[in-house]
């Protein structure tokens, strides 16, 4: 059985990952399989149009493409562009998010040896974006190469899907990642929901697992999240080994960085150590209910939006240390109860400067929106309100 999206070219509309259909947010505690939900009404086709971020054509000469995006201007056999555009979830509970006045604490000294700190939130599969964004930063030169000398850089995860090139941006990662440390800095990145749900498509394909509320499969959840025929045909063995030893979470210079902004990670340890272990075994034991339950976790939202926002960042924060948690996930526009469509009006899309702070100033969203005509943001900590 094929493990990638189809044979043919095939346009597949796709669903964000906070549309998961129910059987995938429901308790995996059930012994008894029920029957299987209704099929998932899909929105109708919307047209491709190129991303709306900043092109980086300037940047790069026309016969330089440091990554390996449509070398040849002609997308691959199959390729599946995504309408980035967002539903408006209007909640009457949700309330605005405050920042504090005071300025956030300044941070320690760095040791020696050690330069700026740098994160870069979702990419999704947007190399062109991401390379403009990390040489604006100073982080790469015009071949793309790493330029920063010993500065640290951070991705918070999510590579793949619904993007033109997401297996271009895991190459990429790995070349900056020897780059740095060659220079004396690094390159490092996180693991986010859409590693697991790639690495869970390629090993488990169409093998149900036991989701609580009905049959479902990894195949099926990739392809409804914006899985692409292109990354599949290129995934090979290095990909799946770099992705599944990738951590869960980590603490630099007071920042708390994971992927999912959810208290999810509490459940894995009582330490940073721990939960990084606990995710990289299981793992390695290659269960598909495990990798579903883990995926199914890694893809909850919205812990620090709401009143008790602080209060669950101050739970993660004591558990692992740190004074600030810093997350992608949920895109910045979504947060705010935005919404941007690829082809409407320049005003009409959503507008994103920069990071989000709130939470009491405890919590910093990272995502901001590419993938919906946002802006994908690389950014220097710490942040000053």
């Amino acid at each position: 059985m094929t493990q990638g999206a189809g044979q043919g070219p095939e346009r597949t509309e796709t669903l964000r990952d906070f549309r998961v259909p129910p059987y995938a947010q429901a308790p995996a505690h059930s012994a008894q399989v029920p029957p299987p939900p209704p099929p998932v009404e899909m929105p109708p086709p919307a047209q491709p149009h190129p991303p709306a971020a900043v092109h980086p054509a300037e940047a790069f000469p026309a016969d330089i493409h440091p990554g390996n995006a449509f070398p040849d201007d002609e997308p691959p056999e199959g390729y599946t562009p995504t309408a980035r555009d967002l539903p408006v979830i209007n909640r009457g509970d949700t309330v605005q998010v405050r920042v504090e006045s005071d300025p956030a604490p300044a941070p320690a000294p760095l040791p020696d040896g050690l330069g700026p700190l740098f994160v870069v939130g979702d990419v999704h599969g947007y190399l062109d974006e991401l390379l403009a964004a990390l040489r604006e930063q100073g982080l790469i030169d015009v071949d793309g190469n790493w330029a920063a000398g010993n500065a640290r850089l951070w991705f918070l995860g999510d590579f793949t899907d619904r993007g033109p090139d997401g297996i271009g941006v895991i190459d990429l990662v790995m070349r900056l990642s020897a780059e740095a440390a060659a220079a004396g800095g690094y390159c490092k990145a996180l693991m986010g929901n859409h590693e697991l749900l790639l690495i869970g498509a390629k090993r488990f394909g169409d093998t149900p697992v036991n989701s609580g509320a009905g049959t479902a499969t990894f195949q099926a959840a990739w392809l409804l999240n914006g899985g692409q025929k292109a990354d599949m045909d290129r995934l090979q063995d290095v990909h799946l080994q770099w992705m599944s030893r990738l951590d869960a979470i980590e603490e630099e210079d007071g920042h708390l960085l994971m992927h999912s902004d959810t208290t999810a990670y509490l459940e894995y340890g009582d330490s940073i150590e721990a939960v990084n272990d606990t995710v990289h075994a299981l793992l390695t034991r290659n269960d598909a209910d495990e990798c579903w339950d883990l995926f199914r976790k890694f893809t909850k939202r919205f812990a620090f939006r709401d009143e008790s926002g602080p209060q669950a960042a101050r739970e993660l924060l004591s558990a692992y240390g740190g004074q600030r948690v810093v997350h992608g996930h949920s895109p910045i526009p979504y947060l705010l109860g935005e919404v941007g469509t690829e082809d409407g009006e320049e005003d009409s899309r959503p507008v994103v400067e920069g990071p989000h702070v709130y939470a009491d100033g405890l919590a910093i969203a990272m995502d901001g929106g590419v993938t919906m005509a946002g802006k994908l943001l690389v950014v220097q900590l710490p942040l000053h309100d």
